[in-house]
């Protein structure tokens, strides 16, 4: 009998096979809040299961960076960690996002390195103790729909109460709009997604405009 693999070795075996979803196709957008039931109803009519209506979701996510161990160096591993307010029990979500690929200037989609795994609520202590630091977290309410393989999302974004309330309390919104976004987690070298995406993105206009969001370039502004 051979000898069994390491957990390692079934990592690399699956990436080789390209079965692992670690890329986010991903385009976002905004409405305001006097039109997004307009905005929900919309979705109702085009996404799946109509009967049953949108999944509602109330999550805490912080949003971590472990630095260069060297002042000035460029390196930042950016984390997040989310869970579930309305769902005590469920799972901690861990989740790495890359850099948005430089790519074709005509690509539909933003595509980004993205891996998601389930994890315990000691996810924070470990991440603290390993050196990463909070450098933001918020409050995200809101519903979910999906559309085969494509999530659409539409939050409320609410800044975090103060230091002595709890998550969920005490929160106020950070604006008068929602925020929309249209994603697909899928393993590299399936750009057909976002093709899909954008003509699915043309059936919300003009309730919404989903585009792509340049990252660096909102970084740069003062």
């Amino acid at each position: 009998m051979g000898t069994p693999g390491t957990a390692i070795d079934s990592l690399n075996a699956a990436l080789k096979c390209n079965i692992i979803p670690n890329q986010e196709y991903l385009l976002q957008g905004s409405v305001l809040d006097q039109y997004v039931e307009v905005l929900l109803h919309r979705l109702r009519g085009l996404c799946d299961n109509v009967d049953s209506g949108p999944e509602s979701f109330h999550d805490h996510e912080l949003c971590f960076t472990l630095r260069a161990p060297n002042p000035g160096a460029p390196m930042v591993l950016p984390l997040r960690v989310r869970r579930a307010l309305d769902v005590p029990d469920a799972p901690w979500q861990l989740r790495y996002v890359g850099q948005q690929e430089l790519g074709d200037k005509n690509r539909p989609t933003v595509v980004r390195s993205s891996i998601d795994m389930a994890c315990s609520s000691t996810i924070v202590e470990f991440l603290t103790e390993l050196g990463c630091r909070v450098d933001f977290e918020y409050i995200a309410r809101g519903y979910m729909f999906r559309k085969g393989r494509m999530k659409i999302t539409v939050s409320k974004i609410f800044k975090m109460g103060g230091m002595t309330s709890k998550p969920g309390e005490g929160v106020e919104a950070i604006s008068q709009s929602y925020l929309v976004e249209l994603s697909v987690l899928a393993p590299s070298g399936q750009d057909a997604i976002a093709e899909d995406m954008r003509i699915f993105a043309e059936q919300l206009r003009p309730l919404v405009q989903l585009e792509k969001i340049d990252y660096k370039r909102l970084g740069n502004l003062p």
